[in-house]
């Protein structure tokens, strides 16, 4: 297994300085965040979904497209993934972002997954995320990119099991899923090696991180209310070492992306930080 960076992890460098470090600390490959950031976060302190300085804008060209090439090329780096915010549906905005992912040599694109939120049916969600992706899974054929379905909470691909119920029609040449155990914490856990076996020839990729209950007050009845938050990557509820042990038993072999949002350390830090410890584990 190698390892990898989701770049919303690491706000506050530019894309050169995240490329340095990655390659410091031993990482072999980049993810780089595809969002723009508004004018008018521009003077904001950098932050992970806000003033993030190492994104690809979306509305950018080639030229622009260029730089983050050239910024992993220059480390020897892998450009992984291009990782969008799409919208279910939204298929020029998808094929933008594969042709993105193309022109910088990327093997990955985040595809769209329905959100739930109790205010629609499970099953119209379903199928509604099933007819995106019928043509997006072209889209993804024809660039020679595949696009990737995150397990993740507050969506109807919460878990391992859901994720595959929406792929398991699709060529897994084309489509298949990023597995994030973080995640799970808040929602759609199961057993990892069950997940994992399930999803076969469709994992594809996963996401370092981790993540904690808490108690924070009480309900409408009076009983206690739990919510969930993020936690250093080797504190919380994630035993990584069984993860990895079961990304093992099943052949993985593709990257480990960290993708911390505890700061607890400084990016550069937390990158050295992840790469020792995982490093480590397996």
């Amino acid at each position: 297994m190698k390892l990898s960076v989701f770049t919303v992890s690491t706000p506050d460098l530019t894309p050169e300085e995240l490329a340095v470090a990655a390659k410091e600390a031993g990482i072999d490959g980049i993810e780089w965040r595809y969002k723009d950031v508004p004018a008018e976060l521009a003077g904001e302190a950098p932050s992970f979904w806000r003033n993030n300085l190492c994104s690809i804008p979306e509305q950018g060209g080639e030229g622009v497209w260029d730089r983050f090439k050239t910024a992993a090329d220059a480390q020897g780096l892998t450009t992984l993934s291009v990782t969008p915010y799409l919208t279910v549906g939204d298929l020029e905005a998808t094929e933008r972002v594969l042709a993105a992912a193309r022109h910088i040599g990327a093997s990955y694109i985040r595809l769209a997954v329905p959100g739930y939120n109790r205010t629609r049916h499970a099953r119209e969600l379903f199928a509604e995320g099933l007819a995106y992706l019928k043509e997006a899974a072209p889209l993804c054929k024809q660039y020679g990119v595949k696009g990737l379905l995150e397990t993740h909470h507050n969506t109807i691909a919460a878990s391992a099991s859901a994720a595959y119920r929406l792929v398991e029609g699709f060529d897994p040449d084309s489509v298949g899923v990023l597995y994030d155990p973080g995640n799970l914490v808040h929602e759609g856990y199961e057993n990892y090696r069950f997940g994992l076996e399930l999803l076969g020839p469709y994992l594809a990729h996963v996401h370092v991180k981790n993540a904690i209950w808490r108690q924070e007050g009480t309900d409408q009845a009076g009983a206690p209310s739990w919510n969930a938050g993020w936690q250093p990557m080797f504190q919380g509820i994630v035993s990584w070492a069984q993860v990895i042990e079961d990304l093992k038993a099943v052949g993985y072999e593709g990257y480990l992306g960290v993708e911390d949002f505890s700061g607890q350390f400084g990016s550069k830090e937390m990158l050295r930080h992840y790469a020792d410890q995982i490093r480590q584990l397996l």
